[in-house]
């Protein structure tokens, strides 16, 4: 009998072993439609607000996504009509300037160097390839290729694709628009409790997600304007929206993207020369400063609730997988996790806990005595 029972167990082990290990490799063969889902659930949690604010003034839901999606299109083309060629002039100088602001950064360094006194030639070939056009370019089109290239090509169709575009689009407005029916049928595969435990930490999942894109998206845009108007006070008016745009998007990305939109600034600032670099240099100081201890705390931290460390992780490794969208969508995704273990782990372990104390009431008294050291 013994024999018969470790056989079976045995047996339903490794057929666990091989549905796991199939629905990985069914996974990992439908990676592009996973991360085509995971970008439409965080632009689906973006605008469930507006989406719910609009069926409480009793529009029904599949017209408000509609009028929400066509009011989205609008405001960007007006966008793109309005400030679009002013920012596509701008950086297209900037790009036509660049050699020749390399060699003025060049120039200086050299003159710095010899006036500390360190006139070895190998100093001179260091800088003259460190400031080499061809080399800066090489190795940033490389890196760009690296960073894009993560999840082996799929953050590049995503990037690049208009079909990848209209499918997020499709799959979030069929998210919103009929969302009781989704949930109720993806929570109809867990058994109970578990379905209702599900269903419950769907809003708040979405609310935490939502919330965090949006904080984003509202601190990006108040520093590019900032910045544009701050550009065009200290006498760079003729870059000053394509940098603020620059500065704007790059700050989508936590940690790493305001030292990324601060980098071409900083270079003009060089160019400009006087006092320009320092004044610059301060704006970019005091507005990550701004962002770090008022903005984010305010319209990012209370939505989020994770700590930095976590969200730097989070920052760091979807980058590593998934390129630029990794370091935008794991984030939110991580944080909307936060939730479901604290609601559905963390919280019953702590009533549980409590719960036992208050069953035995003679053991609430008594102080853990620590184990003397060996």
């Amino acid at each position: 009998m013994s024999e018969r029972r470790s056989i079976a167990s045995t047996l339903n082990l490794l057929l666990i072993l091989i549905a796991v290990s199939l629905s990985l490799l069914l996974l990992w063969q439908l990676r592009g439609l996973l991360l085509l889902l995971m970008i439409s659930v965080i632009f689906a949690s973006t605008l469930a607000p507006i989406i719910n604010f609009a069926q409480r003034l009793k529009i029904p839901r599949w017209l408000a996504v509609i009028l929400v999606y066509l009011s989205l299109i609008a405001i960007l083309t007006v966008g793109i009509i309005f400030i679009g060629p002013t920012v596509f002039q701008q950086i297209e100088l900037l790009a036509r300037k660049l050699p020749a602001y390399v060699d003025m950064l060049q120039s200086l360094a050299e003159q710095l160097v010899t006036r500390l006194g360190m006139t070895q030639p190998e100093i001179f070939n260091l800088i003259n390839q460190m400031f080499d056009l061809q080399t800066l370019t090489a190795w940033a089109f490389r890196s760009s290729r690296e960073l894009v290239m993560r999840s082996y090509g799929v953050t590049l169709d995503i990037i690049g694709g208009v079909l990848s575009v209209l499918l997020v689009l499709l799959f979030s407005g069929y998210m919103l628009s009929g969302s009781d029916r989704l949930i109720k049928g993806f929570v109809s595969l867990f058994p109970q409790p578990w379905d209702s435990r599900l269903a419950a930490q769907v809003v708040p999942v979405s609310q935490k997600m939502g919330g965090y894109i949006q904080g984003r998206i509202v601190v990006s845009t108040i520093l590019a304007i900032v910045i544009t108007l701050s550009l065009k006070f200290l006498g760079i008016s003729e870059f000053a929206l394509g940098l603020g745009v620059i500065a704007g998007v790059t700050n989508l990305i936590p940690f790493f993207g305001p030292v990324l939109g601060a980098i071409p600034a900083l270079i003009v600032a060089i160019a400009q020369g006087g006092l320009t670099f320092f004044w610059v240099l301060l704006l970019f100081v005091i507005v990550q400063n701004v962002e770090t201890y008022v903005l984010d705390p305010l319209l990012v931290g209370p939505t989020i609730k994770v700590p930095p460390l976590y969200q730097l992780l989070a920052v760091l490794g979807g980058a590593q997988v998934l390129g630029i969208i990794g370091a935008l969508i794991v984030p939110p995704w991580v944080a909307g996790t936060s939730v479901l273990l604290q609601n559905l782990y963390l919280k019953p372990k702590l009533l549980a806990e409590q719960q036992a104390r208050e069953k035995n009431p003679e053991e609430q008294g008594k102080e853990k005595v620590p184990c003397p050291p060996y």
